[in-house]
C-alpha cells in the first residue's frame, strides 16, 4: 500500500520525505519490524515507542510516524509527525488492512461486568442461526469454528484489525467484541466501523488505571459518542448510568430492564439450578443460564438480535439452549455428597455480590455457602477491602487467598483486603495464600450439598506470581479435589 493511503483520515501535523513511497507493514512493536514497514511509535503505559525508533530503523523500518520528531533524521526514512500516535495507529490500520469492519457487522459490548457472556451468547446464538461469525473476548477468540488463543480483551490496533481482516476474508459476516474502557482510551478501536454497541452497567473497577470513577464513566461513554447515525444503541435501563451513556449518541437507542418500562423488558418467573423461567416482552421462555445477571445479559443479547432484523421467535427458541461463557458461573457437582463448587470470574464487588445473590435464589435454606476469594497485585487497592467485606456479608464461610499477586506480596494484599472488616466477620473468615490449598480447605469443609463459590479467576488457566505465568485452573483444581476427599 502507499504510505498515503495508510494516512487517509489521520490528524497529521508535519512530513518529512515521500508519502507516495510503498510500505509493506505496519507495526507499533520495534522487535517485529522488518524492511518496508511503517514503525508508529506510541507513548504507552509501560513504555513509549519513541524510544525504540533508532531500533526500527535498524530493523528496517521505511517510515516513522511520532509526536515528537527524533533529534537524528534519517535521509532515507520518511517521518510523519502526527497529533495521537495512538489514533493513528488505529486510523492506519484500519486503512491497511483494507477497512475490514466496513465489511462485516462489527457489534462492540462494553460494561465493568457481563461483556463477555454477552459476546458469547451473540456468537453462539448467530451461529446457531446459521451465519458465520467471529468472536473477540477475554476468553477467547473465534474465526468461525477456528479457536484463537486471546491475550487482551480487546487487542492492539494492528492485532485487532489483522484479526478482523482475517474474519472477513474467512467469510465472517458478524463478529463480536468485547470493548473494555482501556481498549478505548487507548485508541484501539479507532477507525473502525460499529453496526452496534451494547452496555451493560458500570460499577467500580480498573481505578487503578482510570483514577476516578467519573474518568470510568467519561472514557465508556466516548465509546457511544463515536456510533454513528446508521448504528444501533442498547443499554441497560436499570443500571442508573444507563440512560447517561446514550445521551449524545447519533445511534438508534433501545433499552433492556427487568424493572423499568424498555424496548426490551424481561421478568424473572422462577431462578433455580434448573434454569432461568423469564418472560421477554411477554413471551414466556426457559433460559439454561441461572441468576438475575445472566437475565440481563440475555436482554441484552436478544435485543441484539431484533435490532439486527433476526426473528424474535427464532431468537428466543435458540437462545433458550445455550450455555454461557467457560469461567461464568461455571458449576460443577460432586456426585457422592452433591457439593456444589461454582467458578466464577467475578474479580469486581458488584461481580461478586450478583454471583453470592443468585447463589442465595438457589439455596434451599440448609446449605452453606462458602466462598474462595482473593485480589489481583498491582491492581485497584481501594476495591480489595470492600470484596472481603462483600464475601464475608453474603456467605456462611470465606477463605481469602492469591488470586494472581504478579509483583505485589500475597499476604499484604490479604491484609488490604482484611482492613477495616467489622468484628462480626473475623470469626467468618480464615487466610491460606496458598490458592490449591484455599480450594482444598474449602472442599474439606463442606458438607453434603453445601455450595463453594471460587471467585476471581474464572476462565484463566494460570496465576500470575513475579512476572511468571504458572499454570492454574480452579475448576481442575476442583475435579481433582473432589476426587481426592471423596466427596
Amino acid at each position: 500500500m502507499l504510505l498515503q493511503d495508510a494516512l487517509y483520515g489521520v490528524a497529521i501535523r508535519s512530513v518529512a520525505g515521500n508519502t507516495s513511497v510503498k510500505v509493506s507493514d505496519i507495526q507499533i512493536d520495534s522487535r517485529k519490524v522488518r524492511k518496508g514497514t511503517v514503525f508508529i511509535a506510541v507513548k504507552g503505559a509501560a513504555a513509549d515507542g519513541h524510544q525504540f525508533i533508532d531500533k526500527a530503523i535498524e530493523n528496517g523500518a521505511a517510515v516513522i510516524v511520532c509526536e515528537e520528531m527524533p533529534a537524528v533524521v534519517k535521509e532515507d526514512v520518511v517521518y510523519v509527525k502526527v497529533e495521537n500516535s495512538a489514533a493513528a495507529a488505529g486510523q492506519m490500520a484500519h486503512n491497511f488492512f483494507e477497512k475490514p469492519s466496513e465489511k462485516i457487522t462489527l457489534i462492540g459490548v462494553t460494561g465493568t461486568n457481563g461483556k463477555t457472556t454477552i459476546a458469547t451468547l451473540l456468537y453462539k446464538l448467530f451461529t446457531r442461526l446459521g451465519y458465520t461469525c467471529g468472536l473477540i473476548s477475554t476468553v477467547q477468540n473465534m474465526i468461525g469454528a477456528e479457536v484463537v488463543p486471546a491475550t487482551h480483551t480487546t487487542p492492539d490496533a494492528v492485532s485487532l484489525n489483522q484479526l478482523l481482516k482475517q474474519m472477513s476474508d474467512a467469510g465472517c459476516s458478524h463478529v463480536f467484541m468485547e470493548t473494555s474502557s482501556h481498549a478505548l482510551h487507548q485508541h484501539r478501536i479507532t477507525g473502525l466501523q460499529y453496526s452496534g454497541a451494547i452496555f451493560s452497567n458500570i460499577t467500580h473497577d480498573h481505578l487503578d488505571y482510570h483514577k476516578t470513577f467519573e474518568e470510568y464513566i467519561r472514557v465508556k461513554k466516548s465509546f457511544f459518542d463515536g456510533l454513528s447515525s446508521s448504528a444501533f444503541a442498547i443499554s441497560n435501563a436499570d443500571d442508573k448510568r444507563g440512560m447517561v451513556m446514550l445521551q449524545n449518541t447519533q445511534a438508534r437507542k433501545y433499552f433492556y430492564s427487568l424493572r423499568t418500562p424498555a424496548d426490551f423488558k424481561g421478568r424473572i418467573l422462577d431462578n433455580s439450578l434448573g434454569g432461568l423461567l423469564m418472560t421477554v416482552n411477554d413471551v414466556e421462555v426457559h433460559f439454561r443460564l441461572i441468576g438475575e445477571f445472566n437475565a440481563y445479559n440475555l436482554l441484552a443479547v436478544y435485543g441484539t438480535a431484533v435490532c439486527l432484523g433476526e426473528d424474535k421467535q427464532q431468537v428466543l427458541t435458540a437462545l433458550s439452549d445455550l450455555s454461557g461463557a467457560e469461567g461464568r458461573f461455571d458449576y460443577i457437582i460432586s456426585v457422592k455428597d452433591k457439593v456444589m463448587a461454582i467458578v466464577d470470574y467475578a474479580h469486581t464487588p458488584d461481580a461478586l455480590l450478583n454471583v453470592l445473590a443468585a447463589i442465595k435464589k438457589l439455596r434451599k435454606g440448609f446449605e452453606q455457602v462458602i466462598t474462595v476469594v482473593g485480589c489481583g497485585g498491582d491492581r485497584d487497592k481501594t476495591k480489595r477491602p470492600i470484596m472481603a467485606e462483600v464475601a464475608c456479608e453474603h456467605s456462611d464461610k470465606v477463605i481469602f487467598t492469591s488470586d494472581n499477586p504478579r509483583t505485589e506480596d500475597p499476604v499484604e494484599i490479604i491484609k488490604d483486603m482484611e482492613a477495616g472488616l467489622a468484628p462480626a466477620y473475623k470469626r467468618k473468615y480464615i487466610s491460606i495464600v496458598d490458592r490449591k490449598e484455599a480450594i482444598k480447605t474449602a472442599i474439606s469443609l463442606a458438607r453434603p450439598e453445601d455450595i463453594i463459590l471460587i471467585a476471581g479467576k474464572g476462565h484463566e488457566k494460570y496465576q500470575e506470581i513475579n512476572g511468571v505465568r504458572n499454570y492454574f485452573d480452579d475448576k481442575e483444581m476442583v475435579k481433582e479435589m473432589f476426587e481426592l476427599v471423596g466427596k
